[in-house]
């Protein structure tokens, strides 16, 4: 071989071992890429395939959202243009009449009650404001001394309530920012009974779940202030008419324990019977509208009915009693001359036998 041919050779040499080199590359990376595609199991290559076809469907969906909020806004036209009777929500809402009176939730008790009993409270003071916010003649609702343990709570569960509307969050207290002259605490134990509402005051309804352990606190809290005080007319439209026999405390016991837990512990009927007062301007309807009907609790005029038909009937059953005994005193004067025949009877038989030597 001639020194010309060696360069050639060399590099025909280095060209088949690079060839070579790749073969023996390709036939190593086949095997492996075998092996990655059996590691993916059946479910993951279900998975991998829905997830391209998702993002295929993509525009598709886009273009499907577009149409169906078209179709809404159809839809809504047509019940717009439908509803020329003003049953749509919008009109009604036109319809209410704000009310000027002012409706307080004291919130001050708060280092009174367990988190329990705050939570109580956190859900009676949603209650009112969604019913005031139902009602026709809505008031102007405030809620004060807020912190503490409630403002802790609203924050944790209902992050929206600093979005609420028609409402007066403070966290002063009431006497801060309203003259003493205006205010009315309403409780239970109050002497004072309401016999109507002044729109121009501010009623105040204690905050306070306590199941009965801190009596007489809301009305202690108004004498100490200086405020004037009363309790709803409950007794003077709610009669418990039960048939068995109470005594007169017994009965006012009942009323006024029902009273104490429309004003002490459900605050929130409190709440809804001056808004339905405020609607219908009818004590009697609001209590029976909103409380609950219990055993024996029925309105005044009913009772009183109730009462005079018991006292006919009780006459009625005196006279047949009285007509009975009656009876019984004549058969009893028959029956006597014949008893009388008899004893002297006896008597002279007696006589007789006696008078027998023996």
């Amino acid at each position: 071989m001639t020194s010309e041919m060696l360069p050639a050779f060399i590099e025909s040499s280095n060209v088949e071992r690079k060839q070579s080199l790749s073969e023996d590359q390709e036939k190593s990376q086949k095997p492996r890429l075998c092996e990655r595609f059996e590691q993916i199991s059946k479910r993951q290559m279900k998975k991998l395939i829905k997830q391209k076809q998702w993002e295929e469907q993509r525009e598709l969906r886009k273009q499907k959202r577009k149409e169906k909020r078209k179709r809404k806004q159809l839809e809504r036209q047509c019940q717009l243009e439908s509803n020329s009777d003003g049953n749509d929500r919008k009109r009604i809402r036109r319809d209410v009449v704000h009310s000027t009176l002012r409706l307080i939730i004291d919130c001050s008790f708060d280092s009174l009650m367990i988190l329990k009993d705050i939570k109580k409270l956190h859900k009676q003071i949603q209650r009112c404001y969604a019913e005031n916010r139902r009602a026709l003649h809505p008031v102007q609702f405030y809620l004060t001394s807020h912190g503490g343990q409630l403002k802790k709570n609203m924050d944790e569960n209902d992050k929206g309530w600093v979005n609420w509307k028609d409402i007066h969050i403070k966290p002063e207290h009431y006497s801060e920012f309203i003259k003493k002259e205006d205010l009315i605490y309403l409780t239970s134990d109050s002497p004072n009974v309401l016999k109507e509402l002044d729109e121009s005051k501010a009623y105040v309804i204690g905050g306070l779940v306590d199941h009965n352990h801190h009596k007489g606190l809301t009305y202690k809290q108004a004498s100490n202030h200086g405020i004037d005080h009363a309790q709803l007319p409950l007794g003077n439209f709610v009669k418990m008419n039960s048939r068995k026999v109470l005594a007169i405390n017994h009965e006012c016991n009942i009323v006024m324990n029902l009273a104490k837990k429309c004003m002490e512990f459900v605050f929130v009927a409190v709440f809804e019977i001056i808004l339905e007062y405020l609607e219908t301007r009818d004590w009697q309807e609001a209590f029976f509208t909103i409380l609950p009907q219990r055993k024996g609790a029925v309105p005044t005029d009913k009772a009183c009915e109730g009462s005079s038909h018991d006292k006919k009937s009780a006459r009625v059953e005196d006279g047949l009693d009285s007509d009975s005994s009656e009876e019984e005193n004549s058969r009893n004067e028959l029956e006597s001359p014949h008893e009388e025949e008899k004893q002297d009877k006896e008597n002279s038989n007696e006589s007789t036998v006696n008078s027998v030597p023996h």
